[in-house]
């Protein structure tokens, strides 16, 4: 089983525009204690019913927090670590040593992270693996494998196990 962790990842969403994926994101958190940060504009009401029926019956257990704009998320945590998710990235995820209380940081499906974020020293940019000549892989998807491998690293990826759960 997974433990829930002291110091829970932050999955952000800098303007989401489909809202299944938003609900399945959500679902995500719920069953992983990740937090879920959405950054406006949204393509979509967050009452909106695609979305509420993605996340199925786990909405009360998510962590949601919403900012009207980037310059508000980064002004309420300003010295957190940040990786900024981008298909044109040249680090790959599988080579950042993610640590509990990471932002995982992805765009909106059609645009993903503009320039200004991706070269605004807000973090630093990774990307997710894939064959060559290939755009991009599904918003939700993406943020599966990432928030999976951020769990994996910190909960059996260090000597003895399991690392930053609570006593």
């Amino acid at each position: 089983m997974l433990q829930p962790l002291a110091r829970p990842f932050h999955l952000v969403l800098v303007s989401p525009q489909i809202p299944p994926n938003t609900g399945n994101i959500a679902r995500l958190c719920a069953v992983t204690g990740c937090r879920l940060i959405l950054v406006e504009p949204l393509g979509f009401s967050i009452a909106d019913r695609d979305l509420k029926r993605a996340g199925l019956d786990y909405w009360d257990k998510v962590f949601l927090k919403l900012y009207p704009d980037y310059a508000a998320y980064l002004a309420e945590w300003p010295s957190t670590r940040r990786w900024l998710f981008s298909a044109r990235a040249e680090t790959s995820l599988y080579d950042a040593r993610l640590e509990p209380g990471d932002h995982l940081v992805f765009g909106s499906e059609t645009q993903g992270l503009g320039p200004e974020v991706l070269s605004g020293g807000s973090g630093t940019a990774v990307t997710l693996p894939m064959l060559p000549e290939r755009r991009s892989l599904n918003l939700s998807t993406a943020v599966g494998i990432a928030a999976y491998e951020a769990l994996r690293q910190v909960h059996f990826g260090m000597p003895g196990g399991r690392a930053d759960t609570p006593s």
